[in-house]
């Protein structure tokens, strides 16, 4: 959770834990992480799929370690692991105010597409929520 508070993906409205949790023990998704010496974790990825569009989450890279390839190897330990389960495409969202990490995903042939997100949220709120 540190990992993600460091690189800006924990908002007031998440649950990280609850994100974790619930990603390990989904059979159709599952976290990868880049570890340094003594299980440091540097990197993360999570991934998951509807049967047929896979979803990368919570990309992020220790800001010590950017520039060493490892969010790289993370986005292609990702598209891995849904090719290993014949998805046919993946997808990723990000914040305006992460819109520095695009030419990282350009770089790797992500495109803007164009389409418009809508959201709803199905639980209570305990306060101001942007989705």
């Amino acid at each position: 959770m540190a990992l993600w508070r460091a690189c800006g993906l924990v908002t007031a409205y998440n649950d990280p834990v609850a994100d974790l949790a619930r990603a390990i023990a989904g059979p159709s998704s599952c976290v990868l992480v880049a570890e340094k010496a003594a299980g440091l974790i540097v990197g993360t990825v999570m991934v998951g799929h509807d049967g047929h569009r896979g979803w990368l989450y919570y990309v992020a890279t220790d800001p010590s370690d950017r520039r060493a390839g490892v969010g790289r190897a993370l986005i292609a330990a990702g598209e891995g692991w849904l090719r290993d389960r014949q998805i046919a495409k993946v997808q990723l969202m990000v914040r305006e105010a992460n819109a520095a990490v695009l030419p990282f995903y350009e770089q790797l042939g992500f495109e803007e597409t164009p389409r418009i997100v809508m959201a709803k949220w199905l639980t209570p709120s305990d306060g101001d929520r942007q989705s």
